[in-house]
């Protein structure tokens, strides 16, 4: 783009004219998004506010939002807001109404468009969806289903096919299984809306993401599928539940119904196979994309067949595969190999992994950090946290939530914040000492300092997902199931001590963390503990 001078010049040479051409239109754009970039932002701003203001083109919809986007950037929300005030004082039709909202939702200024919709004179469906839809992708998924209510309890306009599919991506996205049931009953409601792929896709996938595959699965049954789109959704449903031989059979019902595979179902298939350790269907598979359908392998692919060979230990095979790679591996492939390292205690090629992240997160150094101290390699386990402080790279901080009564309850590590944090802390220590003594026994090779074993046991007690459970247990009735959610994936103590409750209390427990979901029941985790 040019200097901003000669932008500001660019707009000078046509303003006498009433006339503004569309390339004129995004020269006026340019100007004002180069704003946040420059030094003299405001400056520039207020120029390129005033020769718009010259040449009477305030009203347009989509300058409105970019100006009023560009004074945000500048720290001027005042003049924003006025402006935005001003533009709604016109009584804007809703077609320009509608341009606005999306205009500050491709912005992320979901709090404007949010005061667009309330004040707006005149409001379709179309008005709905922008602002339901906007928010999904500014990961607003709350405030997305919250709008959705708001539609259909202060206008008289009815949800469609789109207000619905945004809807439940922000279910899926939240794995709120009860709101995910809401939505599909509305859809269903007053004979119910037309299920194209879209929707129907939409509703296998909210189902699995929110944990209830059976549900799902009774909906991927119930509908047409002739897309390939619904049948990769119940696929990969199925993988992220550790359920491979239900993802196997039904590509083996694709094959039979003629509906032609895609990259996206031979990945779901790869992702089965290597959450329950099916090594050599996963080779299978990977062959089968090439030399039968034709399909070459994406780094997603190969990142799969990596996380595949490293899980079943082998560990040298995972780094062969990398090495061979017609495409460069991205650091989803190296952070896989480094997992791998770490369940199979290899720190040579935790080392390897490590140099080829160009951006290594806290997390990655955690996991060296924890094959160092699993092998009792004390002193380079120190050097790792010590890089850690010197560079400013802090441990990411593990996150649970639980729902109870509509209300999202989340912890931390250790926390006691909750309103209730000390009848948690009591329950949490009663089943500590219950399971323990059936038999329990506390995997201490996960903490990472060096230190007795009395005071690892402390460190690993206060996990955000046992702080969960606890207030799960603490405020459901016997017998019902514990849906718990995890930002990373679950620690191997937990996972045992989970187990070890669920048996204790005849209890169902879901959780669902980073890498998938576990169900347990009896003292058994659905993943075989395999992953």
């Amino acid at each position: 783009m040019q200097r901003i001078s000669l932008s500001i010049s660019g707009i000078r040479r046509f303003s006498a004219s009433n006339l503004v051409t569309l390339a004129d239109h995004r020269l006026l754009k340019q100007v004002l998004e180069s704003c946040k970039s420059q030094p003299n932002s405001k400056c520039v701003l207020l120029q390129a506010h005033a020769h718009i203001l010259k040449l009477g083109h305030l009203t347009h919809p989509t300058l409105v939002a970019s100006i009023v986007a560009a004074y945000r950037r500048c720290s001027l929300p005042h003049i924003a807001r006025r402006l935005l005030t001003r533009f709604l004082s016109l009584s804007p039709s809703v077609s320009n109404t509608n341009i606005i909202i999306e205009s500050l939702m491709i912005n992320g200024e979901c709090g404007l468009a949010n005061k667009v919709l309330r004040k707006a004179s005149d409001r379709n469906v179309i008005t709905w969806n922008l602002m339901i839809g906007g928010y999904v992708r500014n990961l607003q998924y709350e405030e997305a289903l919250r709008t959705l209510k708001d539609m259909i309890s202060l206008s008289d306009i009815k949800p469609n096919k789109f207000s619905f599919a945004s809807a439940l991506a922000a279910c899926a996205r939240l794995g709120d299984l009860r709101r995910a049931k809401w939505v599909h009953w509305l859809m269903m409601r007053d004979g119910g809306v037309e299920l194209n792929p879209i929707l129907c896709t939409a509703l296998v996938d909210v189902y699995a993401k929110c944990g209830d595959i059976k549900s799902s699965r009774e909906v991927f049954y119930g509908v047409e599928r002739g897309d390939v789109s619904v049948w990769n959704a119940m696929i990969t449903g199925f993988a992220t539940h550790g359920l491979a031989e239900e993802a196997m059979r039904v590509f083996s019902e694709m094959e039979a119904e003629h509906v032609s595979p895609d990259s996206i179902t031979f990945l779901g298939l790869l992702t089965a196979c290597s959450h329950c350790g099916l090594l050599e269907e996963g080779k299978g598979y990977f062959d089968l994309m090439r030399r039968q359908f034709s399909l070459q392998p994406k780094v997603e692919h190969y990142g799969a067949m990596v996380d595949l060979l490293g899980r079943g230990g082998k560990v040298k095979e995972a780094y062969e595969l990398i090495e061979s790679m017609p495409v460069e591996p991205d650091l989803v492939i190296w952070r896989s190999l480094l997992s791998s390292a770490r369940t199979h205690k290899n720190p040579k090629l935790a080392e390897t992994a490590i140099q080829n992240l160009s951006k290594a997160r806290s997390g990655d150094y955690v996991l060296l950090s924890n094959i160092y101290s699993s092998t009792k390699k004390w002193e380079s386990a120190q050097k790792v946290r010590e890089l850690m402080k010197r560079e400013g790279i802090r441990k990411a901080k593990g996150k649970s939530w639980v729902e109870f009564g509509g209300v999202i309850h989340r912890f931390k590590a250790g926390d006691a914040s909750h309103v209730e944090t000390k009848a948690i802390y009591k329950l949490l220590e009663e089943l500590i000492q219950r399971t323990k003594s059936q038999g329990f026994v506390p995997d201490t090779d996960l903490v990472l300092m060096d230190v007795s074993e009395e005071e690892k046991e402390v460190n690993l007690n206060y996990h955000s997902e046992k702080l969960a459970l606890a207030f799960g247990i603490l405020k459901s009735s016997p017998g019902s199931e514990v849906r718990i959610q995890k930002n990373i994936r679950m620690c191997s103590d937990c996972h045992n001590w989970i187990k070890s409750v669920s048996r204790l209390l005849n209890r169902v427990i879901i959780v669902r963390d980073r890498i998938r979901f576990h169900r347990f029941e009896d003292g058994l985790c659905s993943c075989k503990d395999y992953w």
